[in-house]
């Protein structure tokens, strides 16, 4: 078998585009993925019965079915109750509501690490409970927690893979594309899946500079 990279380095500003669209949906999804997370943090330290039960709901149904089955869901499921969505919004959505159900328990799991006696000091200064939560609580757990979220985002950024199958734009749908059109499919592939090395090692040291900087406060 002869190999052509030809085909991949002649179709160079489509992949770039793709790798574009693949970041559009990656940290779209993260931020929406961590305004859910942070949220149901706050709804369920409020310990009020029913809005506890709905977040732990949410959180073992997106847990425990497949990101794929979820995408679908919103994709094909929602017309039929008169919900239409195009694909860049469904994927964001899903890709949001799958990050944000891990992203509670991340985030749970830090908050929990404080001890309770820096809330009780909060309380006693007269900060609000909201006040507390922010500034005593969240932001050290934030930083225990950073690498589980800086992981859990690159996990996220790779899975936006999956959203070829609703047609969303992105790196793996412009392979598809490319490979449809040259019949080179090992070409293509190896390709994706080096540029997805690159996106994943450079996610991983812009994070990792991120949190160096916004972190670089002592513990205690």
């Amino acid at each position: 078998m002869t190999l052509d990279f030809s085909v991949v380095a002649n179709a160079w500003p489509a992949l770039f585009y793709g790798v574009l669209g693949t970041m559009l949906l990656a940290v779209c999804g993260m931020i929406l993925a961590m305004i859910i997370g942070v949220g149901g943090v706050a709804i369920l330290r409020a310990q009020r019965r029913l809005s506890s039960f709905l977040v732990t709901a949410f959180v073992e149904i997106i847990r425990n079915t497949p990101f794929l089955v979820q995408i679908y869901f919103i994709f094909f499921a929602l017309p039929l109750a008169g919900i239409r969505l195009n694909p860049t919004v469904t994927a964001i959505l899903a890709l949001g509501l799958n990050g944000g159900a891990y992203a509670i328990e991340i985030i749970r799991g830090g908050v929990e690490s404080i001890p309770k006696g820096q809330t009780e000091a909060g309380l006693a200064l007269g900060l609000h409970r909201g006040e507390v939560f922010r500034m005593i609580v969240l932001k050290p757990a934030l930083k225990a927690i950073y690498p589980s979220l800086s992981s859990q985002f690159i996990l996220l950024t790779l899975t936006t893979a999956i959203c070829t199958s609703i047609s969303a734009y992105e790196l793996t749908s412009v392979g598809q594309r490319i490979e449809a059109e040259t019949f080179r499919s090992f070409e293509v592939y190896f390709t994706l899946t080096m540029i997805y090395l690159v996106i994943s090692l450079i996610t991983m040291w812009v994070l990792a500079a991120i949190g160096r900087r916004a972190f670089n406060y002592p513990d205690r």
